[in-house]
């Protein structure tokens, strides 16, 4: 059942258009419960779209480092992907997303700071054609110049990159690493590398600010429904990780 629904449908907005949608079929026969249902799920939807609320809720999730971290012990580097745009598996090739490609250009950052090898993970996203860790794998080595030692292609979720990426580095001595991913995901990788048994200690990822001095800031905005989108998704993922692991 996991492989045909995730937990992240819960958040907005794909929960939230269901519900608005069968409320207004529900006003057919019970109009006093689907126009309350209705008003609830929209409301709700209208909130998620504004920039200060988005805002709040990254703000609840994020790891944020302190000024001067101690990566004293680390021994690897390991960067997590973020997605792939599909290509056709013939003239246009799988590329890295957005965020595996701020993930990749944060792990070369800290491979030139603190000089420890290199583990990329991330299995084959559906439709895809190459596994995620090996398009990183060829970005850090062709792009940057970094050398990648460990290549884990097997993981879907985020706790099979912690399981898988734990065992290959296990094989190595490999007790305490150095985890690269976005700062709003960062506490679920955190949990999930600890509850195998691996530390984990977080490089900083940047961070979502807003100030509300703007008008704008309190008007609906597609940008900031997927950072809302972000933030539950992380705060239900790791309430979901500690029930089911």
């Amino acid at each position: 059942m996991a492989d045909l629904i995730s937990y992240g449908f819960l958040a907005p907005p794909a929960g939230l258009i269901v519900l608005s949608t069968l409320s207004a079929w529900l006003a057919l026969w019970h109009p006093r419960l689907g126009i309350a249902i209705g008003i609830i799920a929209t409301s709700l939807l209208y909130l998620a779209s504004l920039p200060v609320v988005a805002a709040r809720m990254l703000d609840d999730v994020e790891v944020k480092m302190s000024a001067k971290p101690d990566f004293t012990g680390a021994q690897a580097i390991v960067v997590l992907g973020g997605g792939v745009h599909r290509g056709d598996g013939g003239k246009v090739p799988d590329t890295l997303g957005e965020a595996s490609l701020a993930r990749v250009y944060l792990a070369a950052q800290a491979y030139r700071q603190l000089k420890l090898k290199v583990a990329v993970t991330g299995g084959r996203a559906r439709g895809a054609h190459v596994p995620e860790a090996s398009l990183m794998k060829s970005v850090l080595e062709s792009d940057f110049g970094v050398p990648v030692s460990w290549i884990e292609d097997r993981s879907r979720t985020t706790y099979e990159n912690a399981l898988f990426t734990t065992k290959l580095l296990r094989a190595d001595n490999v007790s305490t690493v150095v985890l690269v991913t976005d700062a709003w995901h960062m506490r679920r990788a955190l949990w999930s590398f600890e509850h195998v048994g691996l530390h984990a200690i977080p490089w900083q990822a940047p961070l979502d600010y807003a100030e509300a001095d703007r008008l704008d800031d309190f008007l609906p905005d597609i940008g900031a429904l997927n950072q809302s989108y972000h933030a539950l998704h992380e705060a239900l993922g790791l309430v979901y990780y500690r029930w089911r692991y």
